[in-house]
């Protein structure tokens, strides 16, 4: 698997794209203050290693080093994300209590 990459955007693994976005659910998440901090140092390592890579090649090769380096960087992203709780939102809030009020 190759990595491409852009000014504008980072590189997604494949096994984050979903062939049926259908079953895809938007969820917020509340990031405390150390998480976010993980999150914006992580998302500045990623930048940077993509942005090298730009000013080398447009596709990095698998088995690039920093291709490796970039995989394992967005793994740990994920990570750290999932592990935030999750904000439910009003309408998640209804739909709990109609479903559990038998309506």
């Amino acid at each position: 698997m190759s990595i491409a990459a852009s000014n504008t955007s980072f590189p997604v693994p494949a096994q984050v794209f979903f062939s049926d976005m259908s079953r895809v659910r938007l969820v917020r998440r509340r990031i405390g203050v150390e998480a976010g901090h993980a999150l914006e140092i992580l998302g500045h390592a990623i930048e940077y290693l993509v942005d090298e890579s730009n000013s080398t090649e447009t596709v990095l090769p698998a088995n690039d080093p920093r291709a490796d380096a970039v995989r394992l960087l967005m793994e740990l992203n994920r990570q750290i994300y999932f592990d935030c709780p999750e904000v439910h939102s009003i309408a998640d809030s209804w739909r709990s209590f109609l479903r559990s009020h038998g309506a």
